[in-house]
C-alpha cells in the first residue's frame, strides 16, 4: 500500500460541476497509517486503514476551520487553519481532506513521506500559507 500526494481527480471534475462549496460545506481531514492506499484516484473518505479512535484521535478526523479563498496575482488559493491533535499518541503516514457535507467526497491526499509519531504531545500538520504554494490552488 502507499499514500501519494495528489489533488483527487474526482474533485477536479466535481469542483467544475459545482458540487463543492469550500466555504459553506464542512471539510475534514483524516489521518491514515502506512497500510492505506490513497492517491489521485481516491474518490471518497473511508475508514480503511484510518488511525484508530482514541489516543487523541477521533475517527473521521478534524473539521477544518478558518477557511478562506484568496487571490495572489493570477493564482487563487483555498486555505484553512493548520489541523492539530492534542494529547496525542499515534503514528500517521498521510491524510485525506474530504467534504463531509457532500457524501464524504475526496478533495486531496497529503503524503507525509514516512511515518510520523507523537507520544503524549501535539500532532500538527503545518500547511503552506495561501499564495503560490497553497495546498488547493488554481494557477
Amino acid at each position: 500500500m502507499s499514500i501519494a500526494q495528489a489533488m483527487c481527480t474526482s474533485f477536479k471534475s466535481e469542483i467544475l460541476d459545482e458540487q463543492h462549496d469550500l466555504i459553506a460545506d464542512t471539510l475534514k481531514i483524516a489521518l491514515f497509517t502506512s497500510s492505506a492506499s490513497l492517491g489521485e484516484g481516491t474518490t471518497a473518505y473511508s475508514t480503511s486503514n484510518e488511525l484508530a479512535n482514541g489516543n487523541g484521535y477521533s475517527t473521521g478526523g478534524e473539521t477544518l476551520g478558518s477557511k478562506a479563498i484568496t487571490t495572489h496575482s493570477t493564482t487563487v488559493c483555498f486555505d484553512f487553519a493548520d489541523p492539530t491533535w492534542t494529547s496525542a499518541t499515534f503514528t500517521a503516514n498521510g491524510a485525506l481532506i474530504y467534504n463531509s457535507s457532500n457524501g464524504n467526497k475526496a478533495i486531496a491526499v497529503l503524503a507525509f513521506g514516512g511515518d510520523f509519531t507523537v507520544a503524549g504531545g501535539t500532532f500538527q500538520i503545518v500547511l503552506p500559507a495561501a499564495g503560490t504554494s497553497g495546498i488547493i490552488r488554481i494557477d
